[in-house]
């Protein structure tokens, strides 16, 4: 009798890791119920900024390269295309997203004014009602933030091929180290936006980089074609 009070003392004074194995499985959910749409503004922002600037400053690079070896004048423009793009990336994404941010505000305003003449004057819950309007404020859009990004991801991608054809004199070396240059960044930045968003890898990347090469391709055979004419 007095083992059988032991070994039940034992076995009720030993504790069970319920919590531990409760509180893992709850991390595991939220990790796999994560939400990657709520990435979309930034990243979006981010990535197309630097595809953008990466593209465009290599293709006019390439362009003006096409008829003029002269390595001063590919920088020139490279540096105006980086000033220009920026801003224009900048200003672009601020109008669209406060654009955007005024639409969901008025939707907002009408979705409420509704629920107020359907209700009969009930409360909104509170502290309830204070914590979902936080929740609506920190999902919105933000036109500051999505310009600055959009600004310094499209300065980021420019750089690249600005400093590839920095310190080459060779008129050929630099235009393939331009491309060479430019290709590894387009696989880089193609990865990291797949990565982030959860995307497929390999579909990512080859989009980015034959859209780049064809950017590059078109600027710099349209730009021959239209100086060997004497224009």
């Amino acid at each position: 009798m007095a083992s059988n009070q032991t070994s039940l003392q034992n076995s009720t004074s030993t504790p069970t890791p319920i919590p531990d194995i409760e509180q893992q499985t709850t991390l595991e959910s939220e990790k796999k119920d994560f939400d990657y749409s709520t990435r979309a503004q930034w990243l979006r922002a981010a990535v197309l900024g630097a595809n953008d600037g990466l593209v465009s400053i290599s293709a006019l690079m390439m362009g003006v390269g096409a008829v003029k070896q002269d390595v001063k004048a590919m920088i020139l423009i490279g540096f105006a295309g980086v000033v220009a793009g920026a801003c224009s990336m900048a200003i672009g994404e601020y109008v669209s997203v406060y654009s955007q941010l005024e639409i969901e505000l008025a939707q907002e305003r009408r979705d409420k004014k509704t629920v107020g003449d359907g209700d009969s004057g009930g409360s909104t819950g509170g502290n309830g009602g204070e914590n979902k309007e936080e929740e609506k404020d920190e999902g919105r859009p933000s036109p500051g933030k999505a310009a600055a990004a959009s600004a310094i991801a499209f300065t980021t991608g420019g750089i690249v091929p600005l400093l590839g054809a920095s310190f080459i004199r060779n008129y050929k070396v630099r235009v393939g180290v331009v491309v060479g240059v430019v290709s590894v960044a387009l696989v880089v930045f193609a990865w990291l936006g797949a990565a982030l968003g959860k995307a497929p890898l390999a579909r990512s990347i080859m989009r980015v980089l034959i859209g780049g090469w064809l950017a590059m391709a078109i600027t710099f055979g349209l730009i021959k074609l239209v100086g060997s004419g004497g224009l």
